[in-house]
């Protein structure tokens, strides 16, 4: 079971210019055209077999880097096998976030939720979202989280800190929290500790270089079965690439089998 929980997709209509001149560097290919390319059944589809992904989620985002939207990923998800849609809301500006979500996992068929709090600016642990994990947990879908450190400038990094996820956790214990990017940067240490101590909170691993992990987490071993791998692709320039790296890292077959696929089908509820 090969499953990558963070892949990024959108047209270079939706996707600000800026933005896909960042991917570049990742790629030889023009990034307008890949993008493109991907953001079609045929081309995401391919992005899979190439990788050999069994499933992989794709994400809806709706911030000043562009407009990928909900509707948009869920239709794409639909038509592709093994696709899974994340929505995006932000709690920030949507009018009715309670509803408007139930509206994306039920009727769109949506299979998660991705925060961006260093992008909307908010603090996890705010009240205000405290309805929207409510309906999530009652929905049963995992809420994936941006923690840590972003490359653009009009992100603001204090809002990724994962300790506020200890709230979180604590009063929706039968929700899944996944931290995308583990904390990257500033806070490793305390995205390893919560997902340790939280059986409900998950480290996605995400943006950080694999042949990294055991430099950033020297324990991890200790809790493979609460890490989840994802590329954060086209912010790399394959797959396939990490998920080889993840391979020949230094720990038991167990583990990578968990972070490479079997943990993300926990959460995910896959049979």
């Amino acid at each position: 079971m090969l499953i990558d929980f963070h892949v990024h997709v959108g047209t270079s209509l939706q996707l600000k210019d800026w933005l896909l001149q960042w991917f570049q560097q990742f790629h030889q290919e023009d990034i307008f055209e890949l993008m493109d390319k991907v953001s079609t059944p045929e081309g995401l589809l391919e992005l899979k077999k190439s990788a050999g992904l069994d499933y992989l989620v794709i994400l809806a985002e709706i911030d000043f880097a562009g407009t990928v939207t909900n509707e948009f990923v869920a239709g794409l998800a639909q038509k592709v096998d093994g696709a899974l849609a994340f929505a995006n809301i932000n709690p920030t500006m949507e009018p009715n976030p309670v509803e408007t979500l139930e509206y994306l996992v039920k009727d769109l068929g949506c299979r998660g939720l991705k925060l961006l709090p260093t992008y909307h600016h908010f603090y996890l642990n705010d009240p205000k979202l405290y309805p929207i994990y409510a309906k999530a947990q009652e929905l049963d879908i995992p809420v994936l989280i941006h923690t840590g450190s972003s490359a653009f400038s009009a992100s603001r990094i204090k809002y990724g800190q994962p300790i506020f996820l200890d709230d979180v956790a604590s009063d929706f214990p039968q929700l899944n929290i996944i931290m995308a990017h583990s904390g990257r940067g500033c806070w490793y240490q305390e995205a390893f500790f919560l997902a340790k101590h939280h059986s409900n909170i998950y480290m996605e691993v995400s943006g950080l270089p694999p042949k990294n992990l055991l430099k950033y987490f020297p324990d991890l071993e200790r809790i493979y079965q609460k890490v989840i791998f994802g590329s954060d692709w086209p912010s790399i320039k394959m797959i396939k690439e990490n998920i080889n790296q993840i391979k020949k890292l230094p720990i038991s077959d167990a583990a990578k089998e968990a972070i490479l696929g079997n943990n993300a089908a926990r959460v995910l509820r896959l049979k």
